[in-house]
C-alpha cells in the first residue's frame, strides 16, 4: 500500500500526542519517551540501563494507560522461577488448567532483569522473539501489541548474572532515562503533584497496531539499505570489537529508522534517521574486545566512530 500524506500526517500527529500524554508522568524525558514509542510500534523491546528512582516504572506504566492496554511488573530475583514468568499449569479438581503469567500484558516490565539466574532470563527468549508462550507442549499467544521494558542497574553488579548474548539481541534498542535536568526537576517538586500521575488513555491498542502496518510502507532506498549493510560490517571489522552486530540488529536498525521517519512526518528513510538510532540500536549488540575495554573504550564509541568513517549516500543519489 502507498502511503498518502493523509496517512504521514495522521502517523505523525498520534505519534506527538502518544509522547506528550506520557510525557506528563516521566518529565523532561521527551527523547527517550520518543525512543520507546519508536520501539513499540516497530515491535521491539527495550533495555534500560539505569540506577534506581528515575522513572522506569512510570514509563511502562504510562506508555500502556495512554493505549489503553495493560502492563504488568515482574520483580526479577534470584530465586524467581520461568514459571513465575511464562505462567503454569496446575492440576485442579480433575483437570489440568493453565495460570496465566505475568508475560501476558502490552507492556511487561522486566526490573532488574540481571538479578535473575540464567534459566528464569531465557524464559523471556521465545515470547521476545516469538510473542508466544509454550508451556507443557501447548502454545499460547500473548497478542499485540507487545513490548518488554527490562531494566539493569549498571553501577550495582553484586549477585547479578550478564544477560546473555543471544537476549540482548532480541532487544531493539538500548538507553538510559537518567536524572531529571533542574528545571524537569522543580515540575515534579510542585506541590500538589500526585507521587504516581495517572495518564488518560488517549488512543486504542488497535491505533498501535495500524501504526505499526504503515512501517512497512515507507520507502527505503537500495542505497539506504546499503548504508545500514555497511555500518553493520563495519562493527564486525572494528579492531576494537571481537563480536560484532548480527542480522538481527540490521533488520532492527531498519526496521526502526522506517518509523522514525513516519514520526518526524516523511514517509521516505533519510541517512539522518539511520544516525540517530544506531547507537541505540547497535551498541549493546557489541562484544568489545577485552583489552579495549580495559582502554576505557565503550560500544557507544565503537559506533561513533563507524558513523565517522562510514559515508552515508548523498541527497543527489537519493534522489
Amino acid at each position: 500500500m502507498a502511503l498518502t500524506s493523509e496517512h504521514t500526517q495522521w502517523f505523525e500527529t498520534t505519534f506527538g500526542k502518544l509522547a506528550d500524554n506520557v510525557e506528563r508522568a516521566v518529565v523532561g524525558k521527551r527523547h527517550v519517551v520518543e525512543l520507546a514509542f519508536t520501539a513499540m510500534i516497530a515491535e521491539g523491546h527495550l533495555l534500560l540501563e539505569d540506577v534506581p528512582g528515575t522513572g522506569k516504572t512510570s514509563l511502562a506504566r504510562a506508555m500502556a494507560e495512554t493505549v489503553r492496554g495493560t502492563s504488568t511488573r515482574i520483580q526479577f530475583t534470584p530465586d524467581l522461577l520461568p514459571g513465575d514468568v511464562t505462567g503454569v499449569t496446575v492440576y485442579d479438581q480433575g483437570r489440568f488448567e493453565f495460570h496465566h503469567g505475568p508475560v501476558f500484558a502490552n507492556v511487561v516490565l522486566a526490573d532488574e532483569v540481571n538479578r535473575a539466574s540464567p534459566k528464569t532470563q531465557s524464559a523471556l527468549l521465545e515470547v521476545m522473539e516469538e510473542r508466544q508462550v509454550t508451556v507443557d507442549g501447548v502454545t499460547r499467544e500473548v497478542g499485540a501489541p507487545f513490548m518488554v521494558i527490562a531494566t539493569q542497574n549498571p553501577v550495582e553488579q553484586a549477585g547479578t548474572y550478564s544477560l546473555p548474548e543471544a537476549q540482548l539481541d532480541r532487544f531493539l534498542m538500548r538507553t538510559s532515562l537518567g536524572y531529571p535536568d533542574h528545571a524537569a526537576t522543580l515540575r515534579i517538586l510542585e506541590p500538589g503533584r500526585p507521587t504516581r500521575v495517572v495518564v488518560p488513555a488517549i488512543a486504542e491498542l488497535e491505533a498501535i497496531t495500524a501504526m505499526s502496518a504503515l512501517t512497512h510502507d515507507v520507502q527505503q532506498h537500495p542505497l539506504i539499505s546499503d548504508y545500514i549493510a555497511r555500518i553493520v560490517g563495519a562493527t564486525r571489522t572494528a579492531t576494537q570489537v571481537r563480536l560484532g552486530a548480527s542480522m538481527r540488529g540490521a533488520l532492527a536498525l531498519a526496521r526502526a529508522s522506517r518509523t522514525w521517519a513516519l514520526a518526524h512526518g516523511r514517509h521516505y528513510v533519510v541517512p539522518d534517521d539511520v544516525k540517530a538510532l544506531a547507537e541505540v540500536v547497535l551498541a549493546h549488540r557489541l562484544i568489545l574486545d577485552p583489552e579495549a575495554e580495559f582502554d576505557g573504550v565503550t560500544q557507544g564509541a565503537v559506533i561513533g566512530q563507524v558513523l565517522l568513517d562510514t559515508a552515508p549516500p548523498s541527497q543527489k543519489d537519493l534522489a
